[in-house]
């Protein structure tokens, strides 16, 4: 008996001397080298933890500091994280001097699994050659029109649900319908096929659709949760839940994918590749060693990324 509890004393102590020295790394790894009180630099509002405290009501919270001061820095191990709301801070950022803010180590490091090496996770030659091949397909009259057609098509869908929730009298959440007709339309127009997330869902549909949204939320999460490479290598929690998503999205599009480039080699109409999936297999056979499977789920997860929440957040 006091063998045992000789052990379990030992691998207490242990695992207390284990917590505090971490917890003394993370101190001050966090504390180092941030000119707190430099005045050059933007204010410190608080450490990353207070984001993570506050995960359920980010926005909300963050909004409200912003009205207080529109710039200002959460600590975070090894680097800190700046927060703004002032349009000239942000038209600075991502036009007048773009070059200058490359996503970095950690930003791809964060986003690498659920984005790949996808526009959003890159720097650099891969960027400029998503970014010059988008922009082409995107001014092209055929696809510009293809996808003006798509939305046109489900918003008088949406329309016709609203109505019937006007006339009912009955209430219903408006952004989860916006983010629905959004899927739906940015999935027609990037991948040819319909979701049906609007009316009815196929079972994989359903599938995908809650596999995209949890993993959005899982990889956001690493931007404010320092422990987790922790949690992925545990496989527990927020990065178990994204490790399942991702093979959710994956067997998805890849299925898209094959079932695509199989349309593509028998039919001759211009129709079939009216959608973006399709413009870029087209492409990828010019250069099909680097434009492979994983290169096009990449590029395609990064648009619907793209296409789905920015327009519904913005509809909302």
């Amino acid at each position: 008996m006091e063998e045992i509890l000789a052990t379990i004393a030992i691998a207490l102590a242990a695992t207390i001397f284990i917590v505090l020295s971490f917890s003394i790394y993370l101190t001050i790894r966090i504390f180092t080298g941030k000119s707190i009180r430099n005045k050059a630099y933007s204010p410190v509002h608080a450490t990353v933890f207070d984001l993570l405290f506050h995960s359920q009501e980010l926005y909300d919270y963050q909004t409200e500091l912003a009205r207080k001061k529109p710039t200002f820095r959460f600590l975070s191990p090894g680097q800190s994280e700046i927060f703004t709301a002032d349009a000239r801070n942000v038209e600075h950022i991502l036009k007048t001097r773009f070059d200058n803010y490359s996503k970095g180590h950690s930003s791809r490091e964060n986003l690498a699994d659920l984005l790949g090496h996808g526009i959003f996770a890159v720097d650099g030659d891969k960027w400029r050659q998503q970014r010059k091949l988008a922009s082409f397909e995107f001014s092209t009259r055929i696809l510009r029109d293809f996808s003006c057609s798509v939305f046109r098509t489900n918003a008088c869908k949406l329309v016709g649900f609203v109505s019937e929730f006007a006339l009912s009298g009955k209430s219903f959440d408006a952004q989860d319908m916006l983010m629905r007709y959004t899927l739906e339309s940015i999935f027609k127009v990037g991948f040819g096929v319909e979701l049906k997330c609007l009316d009815e869902f196929s079972k994989e549909g359903e599938e995908f659709m809650e596999g995209f949204d949890e993993g959005n939320v899982a990889t956001s999460l690493r931007f404010i949760d320092p422990l987790w490479k922790l949690k992925r290598f545990l496989n527990i929690g927020s990065q178990a839940r994204l490790k399942k998503s991702i093979a959710t999205i994956d067997k998805f599009v890849y299925r898209l994918i094959t079932t695509k480039r199989k349309e593509l080699g028998r039919e001759q109409n211009t129709a079939v590749r009216e959608d973006i999936l399709s413009r870029f297999l087209v492409e990828s056979e010019k250069d099909p060693e680097n434009m492979n499977d994983k290169y096009l789920r990449d590029i395609i997860s990064n648009f619907m990324i793209a296409g789905k929440d920015t327009t519904a957040a913005s509809l909302s």
